[in-house]
């Protein structure tokens, strides 16, 4: 059962490192995609808008599919579906092409991100203890590798398809190889991949889900401020160099991986309850730094707190939706990851609108504030019937995640 274990958490691991490189390779490159198909800057709004419109589509039918496929196996063949139409958008040469593959990237990555985080609550519920955290470390990583590789590929000036192609030819086979090893529901106690019901059977009340919906919704509220407008306010708004401005979304990525690679550790120390209250706090003096900051290296600090309060936020929602519905797991978790694209929806715009009618400092204040809200809404986060974290694991003899090789 360890094996099976250690195997199932491994390549789910890689599935999500493998999808924050798809993801960062996409988003990084989206200048070099407008100038490829000759996109208007009125029009690329419209776009960049529908890909997480159709990812929530994608969530919904996620939630639906689950209760007659396994997560696994939408994990399994909707991963490669975002690979090839990552590649499909450097390809092509008309914008009804690129509309179409944005159009299926976005379906894919909303049951690519729906599965992949049921298959990760499901492995945490069978652990006994806090892992989640160390799988979106793992799309962090990724996230990081692809940004460099696109930096890479702009540096170099290599033709879109160039760029990605090698990509995709290694994380593709790669990927599929992997879920072989995936393990879901009731498969991962019992120690055989792919004889579980997945968690689907039970009851979601969605008025019980909401409170987690809002914080994944301000949490994506902060982490697309960061994602779209950290460059254009240290240049503009703290008088840095256009070198220097790109410096505070790599802090960020960075930050965001080490806080999730320790993360666990302070969960099962400590209690979700904790650790998201102290990143919402942390968080929220990020963005008070950001817009009281007097020039781009103290501006660059705030940035850095960012990255380590928002980087619990988002993988402990996830949990906590699964701790409150250990009966509709995966329908809770599908449901809820369509709050991670209207948090992206929001983000952006606000905050744009916020600077332009008034100021970008003022306008960092609203994520603080909304941020802060998760406080709220702390206790929505704390175990119920399954008591990991806070000193309530699982007993040693119990927690099958724990072998004498260690997981």
């Amino acid at each position: 059962m360890t094996d099976v274990l250690r195997r199932g958490r491994a390549s789910l691991a890689f599935s999500f490192f493998a999808q924050g490189a798809a993801f960062a390779l996409l988003v990084t490159r989206i200048p070099a995609i407008q100038d490829r198909y000759g996109v208007s800057d009125g029009l690329l709004p419209v776009f960049l808008a529908a890909v997480p419109i159709l990812a929530g589509v994608g969530s919904v039918t996620t939630e639906n599919l689950v209760k007659r496929i396994r997560p696994s196996r939408l994990l399994r063949w909707s991963q490669p579906v975002v690979l090839l139409a990552l590649l499909g958008a450097g390809a092509g040469d008309r914008v009804a092409e690129m509309a179409l593959t944005l159009g299926v990237f976005g379906l894919a990555v909303g049951a690519l991100d729906a599965s992949m985080n049921m298959l990760g609550v499901s492995l945490q519920r069978t652990y006994g203890r806090s892992i989640m955290l160390s799988f979106h470390a793992a799309y962090s990583l990724g996230g990081i590798v692809g940004a460099s590789l696109a930096w890479v590929g702009a540096h170099w000036h290599l033709a879109l398809w160039v760029s990605y192609l090698p990509v995709v030819a290694v994380l593709l086979p790669a990927t599929l190889v992997g879920s072989r090893w995936y393990v879901d529901g009731k498969a991962a106690a019992a120690g055989v991949p792919g004889t579980g019901d997945g968690g689907a059977g039970g009851a979601l009340v969605f008025r019980l889900l909401l409170p987690l919906c809002l914080v994944m919704t301000f949490a994506y509220i902060g982490d697309s401020t960061v994602s779209n407008w950290s460059a254009k306010y240290l240049q503009d708004t703290l008088g840095s160099s256009e070198q220097l401005s790109t410096v505070p979304y790599n802090v960020y990525m960075v930050t965001t991986l080490l806080g999730r690679a320790i993360g666990d550790v302070g969960v099962r120390r400590f209690g979700a309850v904790a650790v998201v209250r102290l990143g919402a706090l942390v968080a929220a003096l990020g963005f008070a730094v950001v817009a009281a900051a007097p020039g781009a290296w103290a501006g660059m600090l705030g940035f850095t707190l960012l990255g380590l309060g928002l980087c619990v936020l988002v993988p402990q929602t996830f949990a906590a939706a699964g701790r409150l519905f250990p009966g509709a797991s995966d329908a809770a978790i599908a449901r809820l990851n369509i709050f991670n694209y209207v948090g992206f929806l929001v983000g952006s715009p606000l905050v744009g609108a916020l600077g332009d009618a008034w100021s970008y400092r003022g306008a960092m204040l609203v994520p603080m504030v909304l941020v802060l809200v998760t406080l709220v809404y702390a206790r929505s986060f704390a175990p119920r019937t399954d008591r990991y974290g806070g000193g309530h694991e699982r007993p040693r003899t119990a927690d099958v995640g724990r072998g004498s090789n260690g997981v």
